[in-house]
């Protein structure tokens, strides 16, 4: 693809933030408050046009106990961070099962914004910072709409499902994420 044409190209960032989070904190990376999504999506997107940035979690919930109250407290000022960034967030839902909190409706949110772009012809290209092979048929079909997507993973646990299924991969090292981190 000519230079031209690549400045041209229009993205959209999807970023799965539970997937991403435990990816990061295997790489003792975990402060996501220190994490600079604006400048690490510019240098997904290289010359690219960023056309939007979403960043999907689960919404905590408070049930009375001290840590929901801490895990809530600390989502607000990651929320307030991303806000700060000019990353859109979308929030699921947490749902505790046997005293541990599982994540429903972020793969749906992000397959059906992936369909949406893909269909309303938003964007070229869609960028997914996610290993959840449950986005499989979304992807196909988006690629069926003639739209490149790009997985972009970590070099400490790539998912070889996911570079199969997207026309692209980039799989990033602890190194490649350190300019993104404060210091």
């Amino acid at each position: 693809m000519s230079q031209h044409l690549k400045d041209l190209q229009k993205c959209i960032i999807l970023i799965d933030g539970s997937n991403f989070f435990f990816k990061l904190k295997d790489l003792k990376l975990h402060n996501l408050l220190a994490f600079n999504f604006s400048t690490f999506s510019q240098f997904l997107t290289g010359s690219r046009r960023i056309i939007d940035i979403c960043y999907y979690v689960g919404r905590v919930k408070q049930d009375g106990t001290k840590h929901a109250d801490k895990l809530l407290a600390n989502q607000q000022k990651l929320l307030n961070a991303l806000k700060k960034q000019h990353i859109r967030y979308s929030l699921g839902f947490l749902l505790k099962s046997d005293g541990a909190f599982h994540e429903k409706g972020v793969d749906v949110q992000m397959a059906t914004d992936m369909l949406v772009a893909a269909y309303e012809n938003k964007c070229d290209r869609i960028i997914l910072v996610s290993s959840d092979t449950d986005l499989a048929p979304a992807i196909k079909k988006a690629r069926q709409k003639g739209k490149i997507v790009e997985y972009v993973g970590f070099s400490h646990m790539p998912s070889v499902a996911m570079v199969r299924f997207c026309s692209e991969s980039h799989v990033l090292s602890k190194e490649d994420l350190l300019p993104f981190t404060k210091k």
